[in-house]
């Protein structure tokens, strides 16, 4: 950060992400390489799964693109089913265990929240 006039200003090569629209893609390295913009949706999504299972990491660390059974997340099939129900009880509507769509719906958190944006009551 440099100080100019009394104002801060970011260095150059954040202007130009900045200017660009491509707020949070910088080319930095390390950890906020990783981190991918959320919707406000996600982020409640996240935060609901995260407490369900009593993470040790916060919902701003979980890549909404990232797999979240095994790989990725890494979370198994009771950590699925707590989701389903913990879900099923904040947005009013069943997630079933025979639907044949469940591995796409929770390939990654956001596919799970699109599912959840379309079929949630509350």
């Amino acid at each position: 950060m440099v100080l100019e006039g009394g104002a801060a200003q970011l260095p150059p090569r954040y202007n130009s992400a900045l200017k660009a629209g491509q707020r949070g893609t910088t080319q930095r390295s390390g950890y906020m390489d990783r981190v991918k913009i959320m919707s406000a949706q996600e982020r409640e999504l996240a935060e609901l799964i995260v407490s369900t299972l009593n993470l040790e990491l916060s919902a701003a660390e979980v890549d909404p693109d990232a797999a979240l059974y095994r790989e990725g997340l890494g979370l198994d099939s009771i950590d699925i089913l707590e989701i389903a129900l913990a879900v099923s009880k904040t947005y009013g509507f069943q997630l079933r265990s025979d639907d044949s769509d469940n591995v796409k719906i929770f390939s990654s958190l956001r596919s799970l929240n699109e599912h959840v944006q379309r079929s949630r009551t509350k």
